[in-house]
């Protein structure tokens, strides 16, 4: 099990790491809806969450070109998600583009969207980044059972986790037996496109075929050794109080941040 670059946990022994697992999960979905909720161009909301999440980075002293690195994953989806929004609102034009018959005017307020659904997407992302590496896996599935998470789909996540590791292993496989099958000719690697997509579809099948065999014969070991279908977890029933504290506090300023936002104050 050589694959690191699956597992995001970072182990320490930060005060982010010793909170108890339920209240970082609840936390980290409050500070995803408090991103999405926030008014429209309220900037020092955004600049607020921001310096939280990046302020909760150096207290778990997880690197922050890890946890900046893992975060700028999420803007090339938002990005591809929203890249019509500066064409479609309408506002001052800022840019025009003549593509054959047709005339695109980036409009100021289309591009001030367009940052704001990046800045969403990217603290989100930083902040839940930070939940997996802070938290250890087992240790989230607890939380997600004790939160009410239905057992089946905590099962699923937990089998799709585990074995994980053992597909990438399984694929990786396959293909050192088909290199080491494969006769190079003249500096040529294989044929056409045809015969490399026929090849990856031998191993696809073959991937699939071994995993279904596999699969079937670690539930016939789970049967055998008293499996129910529940995921046991030595995570504490309760919470410890000063915990629950410290998640009220943090929900309570994200809930004052967003009404903050949307106050009569605030003229954007």
């Amino acid at each position: 099990m050589k694959h690191t670059f699956l597992d995001l946990y970072r182990e320490g022994n930060s005060p982010v790491h010793r909170l108890d697992a339920r209240v970082k999960l609840v936390a980290t979905l409050g500070f995803v809806l408090a991103a999405s909720l926030l008014a429209p161009g309220y900037w020092p909301g955004y600049l607020a969450l921001a310096a939280f999440g990046v302020a909760t980075v150096l207290v778990a002293r997880v690197p922050l070109r890890v946890a900046l690195g893992r975060s700028l994953v999420a803007v090339p989806f938002a990005l591809m998600a929203a890249v019509s929004l500066p064409f479609v609102r309408p506002g001052r034009a800022l840019l025009v583009l003549t593509i054959g018959g047709w005339r695109l005017a980036a409009t100021d307020a289309g591009c001030r969207a367009l940052a704001e659904v990046l800045a969403r997407a990217w603290v989100s992302v930083l902040v839940a980044g930070l939940l997996t590496a802070t938290t250890p896996f087992s240790d989230l599935l607890g939380a997600l059972q004790s939160l009410g998470l239905p057992r089946l789909l905590v099962a699923l996540v937990s089998f799709l986790y585990r074995y994980l590791f053992v597909l990438v292993d399984e694929a990786e496989r396959l293909w050192r037996a088909r290199e080491a099958r494969s006769a190079r000719m003249s500096g040529r690697t294989g044929g056409g496109v045809a015969w490399r997509a026929r090849v990856l579809g031998g191993l696809i099948g073959s991937l699939f075929i071994r995993s279904y065999e596999r699969s079937e014969r670690v539930y016939q070991a789970m049967l055998a050794r008293g499996f129910e279908g529940e995921i046991r977890s030595l995570t504490a029933r309760h919470a410890p109080a000063r915990d629950l504290w410290i998640g009220l506090a943090l929900l309570m300023a994200l809930a004052a941040l967003v009404a903050s936002g949307h106050a009569p104050w605030w003229s954007g």
